[in-house]
C-alpha cells in the first residue's frame, strides 16, 4: 500500500486573504472553496505541478488526539523547482517578496547559486508560515 503525502494544513487568520496570496501571488490553482458544513470552510490549493496540496480550514477544531497550529507557526514547507531564478522573478513580479537565491557554503549560508541540490530562496505568507524552494537538478518524474 502506498502511503501518499496530498494534503498539508496551513493556519492562517483570515482565509481569504491567505487564498488571494496563495492563488494570486505565490500562483498555486484552487482546487476547492466550499462550506463543508454550516460555518466550516475549507480552501485547497495546489502549487503548479504538485502532487501535494495545502489546506486552509475555518470553522473546524481540531481533530481528536490532534493540535492546533497557530496561525504564522507553520515553516519548513519545501517547494522544489528546475530553475530558481526563473521561479524567483515569478514570484518576485507577482509581487511576493522573496529572499535572494542563497546557497550552504564553507562559511554557513552565502548569496548566489550553489551546486546540484544547492540553491535556495524563502518566502513567507501573510501569517508568516514560511516557504522554502530548492533547486532541483530535474522534475520528480524524471528522478
Amino acid at each position: 500500500m502506498n502511503w501518499t503525502l496530498e494534503v498539508v494544513p496551513v493556519p492562517v487568520t483570515d482565509i481569504d486573504r491567505a487564498k488571494e496570496f496563495y492563488a494570486e501571488k505565490a500562483g498555486f490553482k484552487v482546487d476547492v472553496d466550499s462550506e463543508v458544513a454550516p460555518g466550516t470552510r475549507i480552501v485547497q490549493l495546489t502549487p503548479p505541478g504538485s502532487r501535494c496540496s495545502i489546506a486552509m480550514i475555518q470553522g473546524m477544531p481540531a481533530m481528536p488526539g490532534t493540535k492546533e497550529t497557530a496561525p504564522g507557526a507553520l515553516h519548513g514547507l519545501q517547494l522544489c523547482v528546475t530553475d530558481i531564478e526563473a521561479a524567483r522573478a515569478e514570484l518576485v513580479a507577482r509581487g511576493v517578496d522573496v529572499s535572494p537565491v542563497r546557497h550552504f557554503g564553507e562559511s554557513g549560508w552565502e548569496d548566489g547559486r550553489g551546486g546540484t541540490w544547492n540553491s535556495f530562496m524563502t518566502f513567507r505568507d501573510p501569517d508568516g508560515n514560511g516557504w522554502l524552494v530548492q533547486e532541483a537538478p530535474s522534475e520528480l518524474s524524471e528522478r
